[in-house]
């Protein structure tokens, strides 16, 4: 609990200035967003954990017929919160929580969405294990995960350096074979893998995976 803490203060304290960055890479993320979309029903209800400041989460609530979007940054919420307001998404609700400390009744989504996120976990198994619990019977996991093992090795160096002066939050190094593995261990099955990346080395794996 001290480590949730802990990076709920650091995205607290950036929130406001995270919310004005660009996307890096806009193509790529548009295709992440078409590619999950083929697996969303209208009568689907689905969450989302590390949503942020809500910016995906607002472009597929039309796509589901609920979602509930999570962060463990109460500012980041806030955010999210006063956008969907701004664009009367009405079908989306932010909630301070993660899939391993929810409020949220077993088995009670369809499909569960982490993007960019499972890097930034500490506990990252239990998180998975979490979303496994909160996902009905063959539920959906969809995720986009940056598998910083498989960048320059200076990223190693880079990191504890910007850590130390408050630069940067808690980071796993893992490759995205380890991530499938984690991911098959939380009780899943991999149903597809893909790269949408347009920029570069494409380091953010698509995983779609099936609770067995």
């Amino acid at each position: 609990m001290p480590q949730a803490n802990k990076a709920a203060r650091f995205w607290d304290r950036i929130a406001r200035k995270y919310a004005k960055d660009p996307i890096a890479d806009m193509a790529g993320y548009e295709r992440t967003l078409e590619e999950t979309r083929r697996y969303l029903k209208p009568s689907d209800s689905a969450f989302e954990f590390g949503c942020g400041t809500g910016t995906t989460a607002l472009r597929l609530a039309p796509s589901v017929g609920h979602l509930t979007a999570t962060d463990i940054s109460s500012e980041m919420i806030s955010i999210a919160r006063a956008k969907a307001a701004t664009e009367g998404v009405a079908n989306v609700s932010f909630e301070v929580a993660t899939p391993d400390a929810s409020k949220f009744p077993e088995a009670a989504f369809d499909v569960g969405l982490g993007f960019n996120v499972l890097h930034l976990v500490a506990a990252r198994d239990a998180a998975l294990r979490g979303v496994h619990r909160l996902l009905k019977p063959r539920g959906l996991l969809i995720s986009k995960t940056p598998c910083l093992a498989e960048m320059n090795p200076a990223i190693r160096l880079l990191v504890p350096l910007m850590q130390a002066f408050g630069k940067a939050p808690y980071v796993a190094f893992f490759s995205a074979d380890e991530l499938e593995r984690a991911i098959s261990d939380a009780g899943f099955e991999i149903i597809e893998r893909a790269r949408h990346g347009t920029k570069g080395k494409d380091v953010r794996p698509f995983i779609v995976a099936r609770k067995m």
